[in-house]
């Protein structure tokens, strides 16, 4: 049973107890809630949490771990109270600015980006659950179908292409890294010349490409680009790594398909999920066709 916004402030001590208080609606999130709290001269975000996003693969204890461990590293919003068994997070408000996609595809950017995921990836401790993207699309789609959602016509093929490219990929197999999995522009906050990394639900141990892709396909990098956000990560963009980032990225436009089509037949938001699903649909049919694909699966299966 979800708590009310007054019930959740009161059962953290120091909102409490707070003798000046006011709350205000943050936006830009879909699946939870989120509140500025102003309370004695401090400000904070409480985040409640939607309805059955168990279903879509989220573990609050793991989200909690994750963004604690990322808050100790300068990567994210410092953690200050995690409501049990909710999972609701009270983290520091950070008081900066949005960094539009215009300006997130500049080089310096980038690099400053890099240097944030990177620490994360590097220094952050191991989290009590898998993010792999196959097995996460294997359930989506299982929930998906359990509630009569809308597939697309070339589901299979996308199929097939996916599992071409995890037999390329195991050929020279992950070290599971703790891993954001969520790196969307809305995501990031410059506050004072220092980026902040938010939205931490859907970590968990995978492959650092998968973050490397999906910062790269929600900013729309260019070829380009992507070289320059693999040297500002590795030091050096070699043809396996740009090959290995350039069939990951797909991968991640269909878990984000599969969220929004999952999203259709679980939720009860007012959203055009379907609509989401089918503009993440098409932008990885779009990949899939690149005519460097089949060569990008020899590079990468080649030891």
């Amino acid at each position: 049973m979800s708590l009310t916004l007054e019930e959740a402030i009161a059962r953290v001590p120091f909102l409490a107890g707070a003798s000046d208080l006011k709350t205000t609606p943050l936006t830009g999130g879909i699946t939870n809630l989120n509140y500025r709290i102003d309370a004695d001269g401090k400000s904070h975000v409480l985040r409640i949490t939607g309805a059955d996003t168990e279903l879509l693969g989220i573990r609050r204890e793991i989200e909690h771990a994750a963004n604690k461990a990322a808050g100790e590293l300068g990567v994210a919003p410092e953690v200050e109270f995690f409501i049990e068994p909710e999972g609701y997070l009270v983290t520091r408000f950070v008081n900066g600015a949005h960094i539009p996609p215009e300006e997130m595809v500049k080089e310096e950017n980038i690099r400053r980006v890099a240097e944030k995921v990177r620490k994360f990836h590097r220094e952050g401790p191991p989290l009590k659950g898998e993010f792999n993207v196959f097995r996460r699309v294997e359930m989506l789609t299982a929930t998906s179908r359990r509630n009569n959602c809308k597939f697309p016509e070339n589901f299979d093929w996308i199929g097939d292409n996916m599992r071409a490219v995890e037999e390329a990929f195991n050929h020279d197999p992950y070290t599971p890294t703790p891993i954001h999995g969520d790196l969307l522009n809305l995501n990031f906050l410059d506050e004072n010349g220092e980026i902040f990394i938010l939205d931490w639900e859907y970590s968990g141990m995978g492959d650092i490409y998968f973050d490397l892709a999906n910062f790269s396909h929600h900013h729309r990098l260019s070829d380009e680009q992507v070289r320059v956000w693999l040297q500002a990560y590795f030091g050096e963009a070699t043809p396996k790594r740009f090959a290995r980032l350039k069939l990951m990225w797909p991968m991640s436009e269909v878990h984000e398909a599969m969220w929004g089509t999952t999203q259709t037949g679980i939720s009860k938001l007012d959203e055009d999920f379907q609509g989401y699903a089918d503009l993440w649909f098409g932008r990885a049919t779009e990949a899939m066709q690149d005519p460097r694909w089949e060569e990008w699966l020899k590079e990468v299966a080649t030891d």
